[in-house]
């Protein structure tokens, strides 16, 4: 069942020698965190509590956001120096620094939201032109290979549409969800480090199989920028956080995982439904807040405590045990996306139709119990 984990066609030495992008993008996002702990402080950058949405005690900094930036920026130009022998080069650097450019305006968008609260189209659009970035140099998920799956023909112009809606949608989704999630200290980094190493043993994976001369070194850079990068800002948001990521985390974190899952989508469907179910609990998450707030007539986009982590705050869990429970959540659709995704016995279909029994599941856990109900102030659960 799980033979061909490591591929013939690349060493496994040939992905370790990208090793020095995860130290490098670790040690920058460390101290960049800590620089912006300080500027944040000094000039007052910081995320005010409202005993509604946002509970913590005391004003806390903002600018984590750009700590995990500069993690990832040092770890793209680390492996570009580390590359220089690809006869892919040219193509892996325009992929590469189309990311960073992307990553740019998700976090300066993110950044000018958390300083002047700018209104949500604005957001949006900001969203958008990241993904229209991707779609430019080249970034867009193969949907020849579902049609080709189903044997259906269609048009060049219906599939430029079709991977232009998805790249968008993927953009949007992906980095919504993670702002989203980022409701408790540690929580949202946490979770993404999880996202991203299933991310990264699954690029391992398919590196050693030699699927790709740009993807796979692309994935690989990308996956080990970012837990660099996440788990540099990690130790200052731990509880009690002396950090926030701010929009400008969620949304840079956001779109990067958003790329991954279409650099997994330029092969066969497998390796693209097993990167969405990796990232299955933001959007379990997103689902029940939406779900919740549509079943009880309230506004979808107006934020409250309908969240799976704030419900499991008023009903009593501490938060430590509250992110831990998130964690373990994660790592099973982690796993169990990473497991299906490198398994060649079961057949792609049948694994689309495992992966939708989970989510289904899911749901119904969630309505039996009791988390789409709606009381109280902004829907907070009484305690009791």
């Amino acid at each position: 069942m799980f033979d061909n984990i490591i591929g013939p066609s690349r060493d496994i030495s040939w992905v370790l020698r990208l090793w020095p992008v995860l130290a490098v993008s670790f040690a920058a996002a460390l101290c960049a965190t800590w620089l912006c702990k300080k500027v944040a402080l000094k000039f007052g950058i910081v995320d005010k509590p409202d005993n509604l949405v946002k509970t913590h005690q005391k004003p806390i900094a903002y600018l984590g956001g750009l700590g995990m930036f500069a993690g990832l920026a040092a770890g793209i130009l680390t492996s570009v120096a580390l590359l220089s022998n690809e006869p892919a080069l040219g193509s892996i650097m325009k992929y590469l620094f189309g990311i960073l450019a992307g990553s740019i305006v998700a976090c300066f968008i993110g950044l000018i939201d958390d300083i002047f609260n700018i209104k949500p189209i604005q957001k949006i659009l900001g969203q958008f032109c990241a993904a229209v970035i991707l779609i430019l140099v080249g970034i867009v998920p193969n949907v020849t290979t579902i049609s080709d799956f189903f044997n259906i023909s269609v048009s060049e112009p219906f599939i430029t549409a079709v991977q232009t809606f998805l790249i968008i949608t993927f953009v949007l989704g992906a980095t919504n969800s993670l702002n989203l999630l980022d409701g408790l200290d540690g929580l949202c980094a946490g979770v993404t480090g999880i996202i991203t190493i299933a991310m990264l043993l699954l690029s391992i994976h398919l590196a050693t199989w030699g699927f790709s001369a740009v993807g796979d070194p692309v994935r690989l850079t990308v996956c080990l920028g970012l837990v660099g990068g996440v788990f540099g800002f990690l130790p200052f948001n731990r509880h009690p956080a002396k950090i926030f990521m701010g929009d400008a985390g969620s949304m840079l974190l956001g779109f990067n995982v958003a790329v991954l899952m279409m650099l997994f989508a330029e092969g066969v469907p497998r390796w693209w439904l097993a990167s969405i179910v990796v990232f299955g609990l933001p959007i379990i998450d997103t689902a029940t807040a939406l779900a919740r707030r549509f079943f009880n007539r309230r506004p979808l986009f107006i934020s409250d405590r309908g969240h799976i982590y704030d419900q499991m705050i008023d009903r009593g869990i501490p938060l430590k045990k509250t992110v831990l429970i998130c964690y373990l959540l994660s790592a099973f659709y982690a796993l169990f996306g990473l497991v299906l995704g490198v398994t060649t016995v079961i057949r792609t279909i049948y694994a689309f139709f495992i992966y939708t029994a989970i989510f289904i599941i899911s749901g119904l856990i969630i309505w039996k119990k009791g988390y789409l109900k709606m009381e109280g102030l902004r829907g907070k659960v009484p305690h009791k």
